[in-house]
């Protein structure tokens, strides 16, 4: 893989997060709330079924242990089950402290780094297909435009300057080409737990996309609309990635 597209896939969901600052730079309101609740819908889409096809099934399929699904369910259960500790002992002090807001969104964007990271590996392997990888990628990098202003704007209301504002932002963001790093590097010196980081990394996206991304949706909109862009988003995925795959 040139190392110019690595270095590119790897930082693409950072992007994400820095554009969603840019956009408030010059602005104090956050996104319209319809706008958030259709990028959310699509990405998630996006997300949905890169979790399964570029990360859960080849977990599945690059498994060597016996049984062959035991690294693929522990894997997947660990990921959701620790994104949902950290909401846990992080909810009180997010209503109360846009630091500990901060702190939130940056350890709910690790596991989605290492998700960029694993399937990178899988990709140097031969378990996932670029397209695939790359269509992972930017359904991150999707998501993270409104997390961007989420940190944003409230680091703006308590009078912080537009400099140390996107600051905080990017921050918040960086640690997604570290985790991608990290899982990159692990998967390549221990390859047997590539089964199990693929899982545990498609577990967190999925517990995401199902505890922040689709409910926020439907409570929000009163129609079908944004579930119905996340379908189309979910085609469009399969789509390319058994044509392109």
């Amino acid at each position: 893989m040139p190392v110019l597209l690595l270095i590119f896939i790897l930082f693409l969901p950072f992007l994400g997060t820095m554009l969603g600052g840019f956009l408030l730079l010059w602005k104090k309101e956050t996104f319209h709330q319809d706008s958030t609740i259709y990028l959310n819908a699509f990405a998630g889409g996006i997300m949905f079924a890169s979790a399964i096809w570029s990360l859960l099934l080849p977990s599945l399929e690059s498994s060597t242990f016996s049984p062959s699904w035991l690294p693929a369910i522990s894997g997947f259960l660990s990921g959701g089950f620790l994104l949902a500790l950290l909401e846990k002992l992080l909810k009180k002090s997010n209503e109360k402290n846009t630091g500990m807001l901060m702190l939130a969104v940056t350890l709910h964007n690790f596991p989605e780094g290492m998700a960029v990271g694993v399937a990178l590996s899988g990709l140097l392997h031969g378990t996932a297909t670029l397209s695939s990888v790359f269509l992972l990628t930017l359904g991150i990098a999707i998501q993270n435009i409104p997390e961007g202003s989420i940190i944003y704007a409230p680091m703006r209301s308590r009078g912080k300057s537009r400099c140390m504002a996107l600051a905080d932002t990017l921050l918040s963001g960086i640690v997604e080409p570290l985790g991608a790093l990290l899982a990159l590097l692990l998967t390549s010196f221990f390859l047997p737990l590539l089964p199990f980081i693929l899982s545990f990394a498609a577990g967190a996206m999925i517990f995401v996309v199902a505890n922040e991304m689709m409910p926020e949706g439907k409570n929000a909109h009163p129609s079908s609309l944004p579930a119905l862009v996340f379908m189309f988003s979910f085609s469009l995925m399969l789509l390319l990635d058994v044509a392109l795959g």
